[in-house]
């Protein structure tokens, strides 16, 4: 268990995925950008195997923000996205309407 405190550390924002392409050399893994309004984001995320690049665009995803930035097969990821995933299945986390790029999950 956490604390309501631990979480609200936690920076949860909506992005808009507005590029998506394959890592060069990797299976799994897509580089995207992701507007969270006042700024953009690379991720590196592994999601080659449940969504094709053209499906991710525009598509409004939910972002953790104040990850700490890691290196992935060569390339910064600023954030994660948040998904499911089920064991046969992944699935975005996403709003059920659109909202502007960058409010806050609460």
């Amino acid at each position: 268990m956490i604390s309501l405190e631990y979480f609200q550390k936690l920076d949860i924002r909506v992005g808009e995925v507005k590029e998506a392409a394959a890592v060069p050399g990797s299976k799994n893994l897509f580089l995207l950008k992701v507007d969270l309004g006042k700024e953009e984001r690379q991720i590196v995320s592994g999601l080659a195997g449940f969504y094709r690049p053209e499906e991710l665009l525009g598509k409004q995803v939910i972002l953790l923000a104040n990850l700490e930035p890691r290196i992935i097969f060569g390339l910064e990821s600023q954030g994660m996205l948040l998904a499911v995933d089920s064991g046969e299945e992944v699935a975005l986390l996403a709003p059920d309407r659109k909202v502007t790029p960058g409010s806050p999950v609460k």
